[in-house]
């Protein structure tokens, strides 16, 4: 094989179709547009989601869900975060500058999710219960 021989594979360049160029090119009058209507116009064409006056489909279906804006404010820390932090005070600006919680939170929870084996104090920090019983259990203590 030489690069002089190289072709790309049979049928893989095909030559643009120029339309409206005749009745011999099987493309000419309309130029594959039809016969009249709003497609066949120059310029004519409709919106995104415009169904020709009928009512649209995402008007025509109910809205659902809902973002919470407090979801924002609040950040779930596991145990496990817990463990691996360094201090064994922990606050939310301790979090926060460990990257645990976003910068944005206002509010913090420990969940019982992973192991804790060593002791840590938390100050301004809410806990769930399961979590509170294996700080506790580790010697350590929930202050809220």
């Amino acid at each position: 094989m030489k690069l002089n021989t190289i072709k790309p594979a049979a049928g893989a360049k095909t030559a643009r179709t120029r339309v409206g160029r005749g009745i011999g090119s099987g493309l000419g009058k309309t130029g594959g547009r039809g016969h009249k209507g709003q497609h066949a116009r120059s310029g004519g064409y409709h919106k995104v989601g415009f169904e020709g006056g009928q009512m649209p489909i995402q008007r025509r279906l109910p809205k659902r869900g809902f973002n919470s804006k407090q979801a924002a404010l609040h950040a779930e820390v596991r145990l496990s975060e817990l463990d691996k932090l360094s201090v064994e005070e922990i606050d939310l600006a301790a979090l926060k500058a460990a990257g645990v919680v976003p910068a944005t939170a206002l509010y913090a929870k420990v969940i019982k999710s992973g192991k804790l084996v060593r002791k840590v104090v938390l100050r301004g920090v809410a806990a769930t219960k399961g979590a509170r019983e294996v700080i506790e259990a580790a010697g350590g203590s929930v202050g809220e």
